[in-house]
């Protein structure tokens, strides 16, 4: 399949309105054609600053502005981040990703999250940062330091985003993508669906990433965990379909890119997560938290991987048994 930059939203919609039985045949098809259908990529979050994030987000325990009862910490100290990279790797995770509750890094410490990248990369392990917006000159000493990838999530579609936040805007983020890009470093961004958003603003999320430059080599698609004390708390739950249907449409729409099952499967029957998974999502976050909000245990992951016949992808793109992976986590 061509990859294509040029999606328009009507073509985008019209996917969306294909017979479900269709849509998943068309998506496990471009999926076949470009991964092997039967593995997996694990990757485990760990955050290393909590709370206290000056952002408005109006789904982030993290913010500041938000009454939650989360606990703020400062940022984890080396032995500690390398202690929890190591017991990731031994439990199958490829890629180690470290979250901070910044606006945007300073540099003072951007120098300590660079000694974490390098200390992970020397386990063997991929990484990746989420730090908020980052500069020119910051991006560029992450490339050198040899970090692998960059999330910053576009969040949702243009138009709905400043029902969500307030105190950065759309354009700021593509502009951190961007620099992301140009420094070479793979790029991670996904979005939040169920935060209230259309079918229509669904549709215009994906076209978004889509038709950036290059498709984001990582495409995590996250269902909103509704925490106490955000803003968006109580908002109607997504229907699980219309969550399948989001992954078919993003796998057809960046046909080699990972898309990844993030934020919100605690609230996914099994059967939805297969449902996903034939739909072409083949990355997962593994692990009890994706920083602040639960995440299915890791043993429970593996079982159900194991149901399915699915294999882990390790590092050196060779695969990880779940019930050796299991045994490894067991032991370790």
């Amino acid at each position: 399949m061509t990859l294509r930059n040029d999606w328009t939203l009507v073509e985008i919609r019209d996917l969306f309105s294909i017979p479900f039985n269709d849509l998943l045949l068309q998506a496990q098809t471009v999926h076949r054609d470009n991964f092997e259908p039967n593995k997996v990529q694990i990757s485990t979050l760990l955050s290393i600053k909590t709370g206290a994030c000056p952002e408005d987000c109006g789904y982030c325990s993290q913010s500041a502005r938000n009454k939650t009862e989360l606990e703020k910490e400062k940022l984890l100290p080396l032995s500690e981040v390398m202690t929890n990279a190591k017991q990731a790797k031994e439990a199958g995770a490829s890629r180690f990703c470290m979250g901070a509750a910044w606006r945007n890094p300073t540099d003072k410490n951007l120098d300590r999250v660079i000694d974490m990248v390098k200390g992970v990369r020397e386990l063997g392990m991929e990484t990746c940062l989420t730090l908020g917006m980052l500069t020119d000159a910051q991006t560029r000493r992450l490339k050198e330091a040899g970090l692998d990838y960059y999330n910053h999530n576009l969040d949702t579609s243009p138009d709905f985003y400043g029902t969500v936040v307030t105190t950065r805007t759309y354009q700021d983020r593509l502009d951190t993508l961007k620099n992301v890009r140009d420094a070479g470093i793979n790029v991670c961004s996904g979005g939040i669906v169920g935060m209230g958003e259309s079918a229509n603003d669904r549709a215009a999320l994906l076209q978004q990433l889509a038709n950036l430059e290059s498709h984001p080599e990582s495409v995590p698609i996250n269902l909103l965990v509704q925490v106490k004390g955000t803003p968006l708390y109580g908002a109607d739950k997504l229907d699980g379909i219309d969550f399948i249907k989001t992954i078919a449409v993003a796998r057809i729409l960046m046909p080699k890119s990972y898309v990844r099952l993030s934020a919100g499967r605690t609230e996914m029957s099994e059967e939805i997560q297969a449902m996903c998974f034939f739909a072409g999502a083949n990355s997962i976050f593994y692990g009890d938290k994706l920083l602040t909000t639960d995440n299915p245990e890791a043993n429970t992951d593996l079982a159900l991987l194991n149901k399915l016949g699915i294999e882990i992808e390790t590092a050196n793109s060779a695969t990880l048994s779940p019930t050796n992976a299991m045994l490894q986590t067991a032991t370790a």
